[in-house]
């Protein structure tokens, strides 16, 4: 039986799941659901209305953290994430950081202003994004190119749920015409380059981007 992953596909964190189930080849079909405008049933997948959602038959469950625990405990295959414990932990750790230092200022400050505020014709508030860009981002790339060094993945030797959540956030950054600056961060701009690269993740970026592009008229 396929699974369905409920969400709107600019949201990072249903794109986390997409990818995810990308990696590992597991076949799914996404319901495309504006939280703005939520269906009636939906608080059944999601008891507080946030996506994503995912139905596996009759499994459901909701936040994109515990769906990604939940596949890769059911589908190990193609593993996002380690056997050993300090490893697995600090594939949470990168996953949280992504999740709740990054996604406040690169997706609810940039793209949100940017993006999706002139998707419901509303204003942009410029402040908070120059005080996103200018205050809250630096100290946050700081760490991420003192934590990527010369490695290919945040965490040991393979791809995982961690460098999924960084590679989103910054997906929903670019939409919003910001860049990683290669002159300050060098290696956390390559890094973030190669992730948008991957075969999981450079054709919902260009579907995505087709998507704004129409909408926003640009």
């Amino acid at each position: 039986m396929t699974l369905t992953v409920y969400g709107a596909s600019l949201s990072p964190f249903v794109r986390k799941v997409c990818i995810a189930l990308t990696e590992k080849q597991v076949p799914y079909e996404q319901i495309q659901i504006d939280p703005a405008k939520l269906p009636e049933n939906f608080h059944e997948l999601s008891p507080f209305g946030r996506i994503p959602a995912l139905k596996d038959g009759d499994n459901v469950l909701a936040d994109s953290a515990v769906i990604l625990s939940y596949l890769e405990r059911k589908y190990p295959t193609h593993p996002l994430s380690y056997e050993d414990p300090y490893l697995q932990a600090k594939v949470q750790w990168f996953e949280k950081f992504a999740d709740y230092e990054l996604a406040p200022n690169t997706t609810f400050g940039v793209f949100r202003n940017r993006v999706l505020m002139k998707m419901m014709r509303k204003e942009c508030d410029d402040a908070f994004v120059e005080k996103c860009l200018q205050v809250k981002l630096p100290p946050l790339l700081d760490y991420l190119e003192e934590s990527i060094q010369d490695n290919e993945f945040i965490v040991g030797d393979r791809f995982t749920v961690a460098d999924i959540a960084i590679a989103s956030q910054f997906v929903n950054y670019s939409y919003g015409d910001e860049r990683i600056d290669s002159g300050r961060w060098p290696k956390a701009a390559a890094y973030v380059e190669r992730l948008h690269g991957r075969p999981s993740i450079a054709p919902m970026i260009t579907r995505e981007t087709t998507f704004i592009d129409k909408v926003l008229h640009r």
